[in-house]
């Protein structure tokens, strides 16, 4: 069943930008956006576990809302972590600040798949559904509901914490292939459960996140991930909102990820905006992909440097209809949001045809 589109949606920028049809600006959000880096944030947030913020819908809903007033974005990304299902089952994880998704008794053999019963969203995530019923009924830009891909969800659950190497989550992928695979298919569930729940609730878009694919090679993406990843966008392809697909490091798997049927692929720093687009045709819808680092800095001081970098994102997708600027990953919480309240307008005042 196709979820409808809200009246004043219609005109969104950033729908008609992930669908490749025509739009009067380019549309700007960016990953992170709402968070540490804002000091409405920090002066609501309060203390505790970034899980304890999230069961709350009035305050997530407010720290959803936060970055559209402050930056005048095009989409709101809902306040949440792509642990929350995973917590909200029982399996035992936290966020810890400072560290990210940390687990007291890491996956480890096959009768811990007992521990990742079936998501049910109404029951288990009802914060979650309020939330995004609260942000839509408010916002004028449309919300972008979102899970963690399978294999990132895994890496955290096998490692325990967040890892530079993903040793023991690939040694279970390449060791016991029949539990990564019963693995894989829990958490896609579970992640299928969530996007298509949100999406009930009035989300106009998701995102898929795969923060730490590129960790992996191309063969071994291809094999062991990409049929959990499509099955994800593919149950959700019924709804009609657009799809997003992300990942950090993704250079040699774009193509890869492209083909799970997602409608946008995300673009990180590393590759140019030109060159991705080369590498998956020139149909291909894109969103990204300015350097987090390069907003770094007092506004004034960076403002010439950050605004070519900008400018040579912009030039880089040559008009293309089918594009959503962003950040090639999370807005740092060091990120003085003067400096994105800037490139939210040179963004914005970028001529399309350009």
């Amino acid at each position: 069943m196709a979820t409808p589109v809200s009246p004043d949606l219609r005109d969104s920028p950033f729908l008609a930008a992930c669908r490749a049809e025509p739009h009067d600006r380019t549309p700007v959000w960016f990953m992170r956006q709402a968070g540490r880096s804002l000091p409405e944030y920090r002066a609501i947030r309060g203390t505790g576990s970034i899980l304890d913020a999230i069961a709350d819908p009035e305050l997530s809903a407010e720290i959803t809302l936060q970055p559209v007033r402050r930056y005048g974005v095009d989409a709101a990304i809902l306040y949440s972590d792509i642990v929350v299902p995973a917590h909200a089952v029982g399996f035992g994880v936290d966020v810890k600040p400072g560290v990210g998704p940390v687990v007291e008794q890491p996956f480890e053999r096959a009768a811990d798949l007992q521990r990742l019963r079936p998501l049910e969203p109404d029951e288990d995530t009802p914060y979650v559904l309020e939330t995004v019923r609260r942000v839509v009924a408010e916002a004028e830009v449309p919300l972008i509901g979102f899970a963690g891909a399978p294999f990132t969800v895994a890496s955290y659950l096998i490692e325990g914490a967040p890892s530079r190497t993903y040793g023991r989550t690939k040694a279970l992928m390449l060791g016991d292939p029949g539990l990564w695979h019963d693995l894989m298919e829990c958490l896609a569930d579970m992640a299928i459960a969530s996007l298509r729940s949100q999406i009930a609730a009035g989300a106009s878009a998701i995102q898929l996140f795969d923060s730490w694919a590129g960790a992996l090679s191309p063969p071994a993406y291809e094999r062991c991930v990409l049929p959990h990843s499509r099955r994800v966008f593919e149950a959700v392809a019924d709804t009609g909102v657009p799809r997003i697909h992300f990942g950090v490091g993704t250079g040699e798997i774009l193509g890869l990820m492209a083909s799970a049927g997602t409608d946008v692929v995300g673009v990180d720093w590393r590759v140019p905006l030109d060159e991705a687009r080369r590498r998956l045709g020139p149909d291909a819808v894109l969103q990204g992909n300015l350097d987090p680092a390069v907003c770094l800095g007092p506004p004034d001081e960076i403002a010439g440097v950050v605004a070519a970098e900008v400018a040579d994102v912009l030039a880089r997708n040559g008009g293309h209809p089918g594009y959503v600027f962003n950040l090639g990953h999370g807005v740092m919480p060091e990120i003085d949001p003067v400096v994105l309240e800037r490139v939210v307008e040179q963004v914005h005042a970028h001529p399309l045809d350009a």
